[in-house]
Formats: structure tokens, C-alpha cells, sequence
């Protein structure tokens, strides 16, 4: 059995959504990046906290999961806004880039069936700002079938706080080890 993936997004979770008075948190800095397929005159401002990067890497570093974007910025979550974070490459789940008005267009994320294809049936702790119920209910049924599901969802607002991935540390911890064959 392999590690379960640590399934990361990057908007509202590691790019915090700005308040209606239009602040985001102070541990945040602001980068503009420019995304592939973007013209460089016309960059996307994101705000990161460093701190970030730290947390993940203590996570990563254990070796209990494998780390993996989720995102919609697809491969740019591995050029762009790690190396600003300062992590290493990961791999990427390649989403599709959906024409939908709705983050929920079927009462879940929409980035779901994807993932779930993806996954096919490893282990996995998801990251995510954007969860219904529907989306809940799939990870305790892949639980309940033998599959490890874990999703974390932060606030939007506030993004990725130390107390989510001691909540993925603890999660994994409790998972049963691989036995050397």
C-alpha cells in the first residue's frame, strides 16, 4: 500500500480569497505571476504566506504522503506558486478546463469525478476550500469500502492554518503501515 496523495488546491487555500473590505490575511505577501497562456503585461496577483511552504514541507518530509496539486492552475501550481513557497516539483492531477458557471454544477465540487478517477483506489487526504455535503459523503463512502478519504476544507478566507495539516498528520498516523513483503 502507498502513501495516501495529499491532494492540494491553491485558491482558497494557499491564495486566500480577500475579505469584503478587500484585505487578505497580514502573514501574506503579494507576487504577481504569470500563468501559461497569459500575456506577461497582464499578471495574476496572488498573495502566499511563506509559512506555507514550511508547513507543507514538515508534512511531506515524513514520507506519509504523497503530494500532489489539485488545482485549476493545473501545472502552473509547479512552476509558479510552489517554487514561491518554496517546494519542491509535484506531480499534478491534469483537470480539464470545465465551461461551468458553478464550482457545484452537480451539488459537488466539480473537480471531484476527475479525482476520483484519478485516485482510482488510493488512499487520500484532500485539501479544499470548496466541499458540499455530496462531497463529504463520497469520501465517507470510499472510507466505508476500504479507501481512506480524509477532506480538510479551510476557510476561503483565511486559507491553510497549522491546525489542518496536524489534522492530516494525525489522520495518517492512524492509518495501518505497508507490510514489507
Amino acid at each position: 500500500m502507498r502513501p495516501p496523495c495529499l491532494l492540494l488546491d491553491i485558491d482558497g487555500v494557499l491564495v486566500p480569497f480577500p475579505d469584503a473590505d478587500g484585505s487578505t490575511p497580514a502573514t501574506h505577501a503579494r507576487h504577481d505571476v504569470v500563468p501559461a497562456g497569459r500575456s506577461a503585461d497582464n499578471p495574476v496577483t496572488v498573495w502566499l504566506d511563506p509559512a506555507h511552504g514550511l508547513m507543507l514541507m514538515e508534512v511531506i518530509l515524513t514520507g506519509l504522503v504523497a503530494p500532489v496539486w489539485c488545482t485549476s492552475w493545473r501545472q502552473d501550481a509547479t512552476t509558479l506558486i510552489g517554487p514561491l513557497l518554496g517546494l519542491p516539483p509535484l506531480p499534478h492531477v491534469d483537470l480539464p478546463r470545465p465551461q461551468i458557471t458553478t464550482s457545484h454544477p452537480n451539488g459537488y465540487l466539480w473537480k471531484r469525478d476527475h479525482v476520483d478517477a484519478w485516485l482510482a483506489d488510493a488512499p487520500a487526504v484532500w485539501i479544499d476550500d470548496d466541499f458540499t455535503g455530496l462531497d463529504h459523503a463520497w469520501a465517507a463512502e470510499r472510507t466505508t469500502e476500504g479507501t481512506p478519504t480524509l477532506l480538510v476544507q479551510p476557510d476561503p478566507h483565511l486559507g491553510l492554518q497549522p491546525e489542518h495539516l496536524t489534522e492530516v498528520a494525525a489522520w495518517v498516523s492512524q492509518l495501518p503501515t505497508p507490510r514489507a513483503a
